[in-house]
């Protein structure tokens, strides 16, 4: 058996969206360039913002929410990110794993339900639906472009957010309530799930994660 193919692992803590934003395109527009390049994850947290599908319907904004809002080219209806919440951010050349963007969903719901499994949360899928469901909350949104089989955007878990600030939309435009681990896990932390996110991903992916910095890879 070969070696595990290396993924880049980039933790980079409470970083302002539109930073994040620009890092991703950069990443995918170089691996569709040069194919030989590794993967990448981003794991990081947001300052306070709320994000919209490329075809997200503005109906689903409630009221005027006091932190920034940006229509993005990732799938799905509006959701917000903040601290207290971790989002990743997989730059993946899919033509290495699976053409298939569904496979793709389905994979990324299964690091999240496998890290809540390790802290005891029981989550599950919906059909129909795209996400991480602990009883009738959400606790994981996904929403992805694929360009040319290269991915970028991802997901969000959230470990223990301001969740307020979900009352100003209907989250990714469904009536179900949102939670968080710490309603499951009171002591839990960033700290302690942040790891275990990274060690699911190189798990259900079948890859070997490498850290590294922004300044390594030329992002600033």
């Amino acid at each position: 058996m070969g070696a595990m193919p290396e993924c880049i692992l980039l933790e980079l803590g409470l970083v302002p969206y539109p930073t994040a934003w620009r890092w991703q395109r950069e990443l995918m527009e170089r691996r569709i360039a040069e194919r030989s390049l590794s993967d990448v994850l981003l794991l990081l947290e947001h300052l306070p913002v709320y994000t919209l599908g490329q075809g997200a319907d503005l109906k689903f904004v409630k009221s005027n929410p006091e932190a920034p809002l940006h229509r993005t080219e990732r799938g799905g209806e509006v959701t917000y990110h903040g601290p207290g919440q971790i989002v990743g951010y997989p730059i993946l050349d899919l033509n290495s794993y699976c053409k298939d963007l569904h496979w793709y969903l389905r994979q990324l719901e299964t690091v999240l339900i496998e890290t809540l499994g390790y802290f005891g949360i029981a989550a599950e899928r919906r059909a129909g639906l795209t996400g991480v469901w602990v009883g009738e909350c959400k606790l994981g949104a996904i929403g992805i472009k694929v360009s040319r089989w290269v991915t970028m955007h991802g997901f969000a878990l959230n470990v223990d957010p301001d969740l307020r600030a979900f009352e100003h939309i209907v989250p990714c435009g469904l009536n179900y309530p949102v939670g968080s681990m710490t309603q499951f896990c009171p002591e839990l932390t960033l700290d302690d799930v942040r790891p275990i996110v990274g060690t699911a991903f190189a798990r259900v992916f079948g890859v070997k994660l490498q850290p590294l910095l922004p300044g390594d890879l030329g992002l600033n």
